[in-house]
């Protein structure tokens, strides 16, 4: 790799030192899984997602009385090549949407009692176009990583990461390309909705970005500052905070899991507390996972973004918790175990 700015220094250690679950923790869920009234394993993936907060909260006994989705909300400049089909405006009008409970990802966190969180990223000055310029310069990008670790402030006991910005899946795409190879055409998608022109001009976007920076793409944190946004920087922030104080994560799709992807990149078992909410839409979005060995938990065609796929996998981890905590067991329901 190449050489890389000392202003990473802190977050090239964060990354480095990830700290191990608590086998132990998981070993008391399996424990305590065996004893409830039902057959071994009947409960499916469910049973996995217990034993995976219990892990990464490092507790015995996990529970989900803080549950968070943070919203990270940018303007990325690559909006200038014309690649969404909604203006660069959106992201401040749909932040008040957001707290005016008017948005789907408000209703999902109200219904279920998730908390959501805000976080406005310079909506009033747009990252650079990566087609023309880096998006940050190294010392910015590694303060909007440094920024994003405030997301864990709240003391959540699971936080959900996921983002808006119009323009990102088209960053996303370009940073996909850079860490796992393949043109534009290989990862972008429609987004918000473009025409097969829009398709055609993020395609062009992201094959641009990629010229005008080869070169300067030799390690992970550099292709963030050259080709991403200040809502990835800092959701891989959060990402990076959770994991160093106990709390397990839960990536959204496309563009969440681009902060995830220069994580693993850098360290591959520092994604090791996370799990990824749902498959997109987004064609790449499955490639991506593949790369780095892992599943999305929902699949159900969504490409909205603003954590909504990650809060309804919270909902699945909550109804998990709720049935290992208050399931009986075949003692005290009186009820004769499996023979042999």
């Amino acid at each position: 790799m190449s050489t890389l700015n000392p202003a990473y220094a802190d977050v090239l250690e964060l990354l480095a030192i990830a700290p191990d679950g608590d086998e132990a923790a998981a070993a008391a869920v399996r424990a305590r899984e065996a004893q409830l009234t039902k057959p071994a394993g009947s409960l499916g993936a469910l049973e996995g997602l217990v034993e995976f907060l219990a892990r990464w909260q490092g507790r015995p006994t996990p529970r989900l009385e803080n549950p968070m989705v943070t919203i990270f909300a940018g303007n990325p400049g690559v909006t200038d090549p014309g690649v969404s089909a909604f203006p660069r405006e959106v992201p401040a009008q749909m932040v008040a949407n957001f707290t005016n409970g008017g948005a789907a990802i408000s209703q999902i966190c109200a219904l279920h009692e998730i908390n959501l969180r805000v976080f406005e990223l310079a909506l009033d000055l747009p990252t650079g176009d990566i087609t023309l310029e880096p998006a940050l310069d190294d010392k910015m990008c590694a303060a909007t990583i440094a920024y994003g670790m405030e997301a864990i402030a709240g003391k959540p006991d699971l936080i959900c990461i996921g983002e808006m910005g119009i323009g990102n899946t088209t960053v996303a795409a370009a940073i996909f390309a850079a860490l796992y190879g393949g043109a534009g055409a290989d990862w972008v998608g429609r987004g918000t909705g473009v025409d097969d022109a829009g398709l055609a001009r993020k395609a062009d976007a992201v094959d641009r970005a990629l010229a005008r920076h080869a070169g300067a793409l030799g390690h992970p944190l550099a292709i963030l500052a050259r080709l991403g946004g200040r809502e990835i920087a800092a959701m891989l922030g959060a990402l990076i905070a959770a994991r160093h104080q106990k709390v397990p994560v839960i990536v959204d799709g496309f563009v969440a899991t681009a902060a995830a992807a220069i994580a693993h990149a850098v360290n591959p078992a520092s994604i090791d507390h996370c799990l990824f909410g749902h498959v997109s839409a987004e064609g790449g979005h499955p490639r991506a996972l593949a790369a780095m060995g892992r599943t999305g938990l929902l699949d159900l065609g969504m490409r909205l973004g603003e954590g909504s796929g990650a809060a309804l996998a919270a909902v699945l981890v909550k109804t998990a918790l709720h049935l290992h905590t208050n399931m009986a067991t075949f003692e005290s329901a009186r009820i004769s175990g499996k023979e042999g």
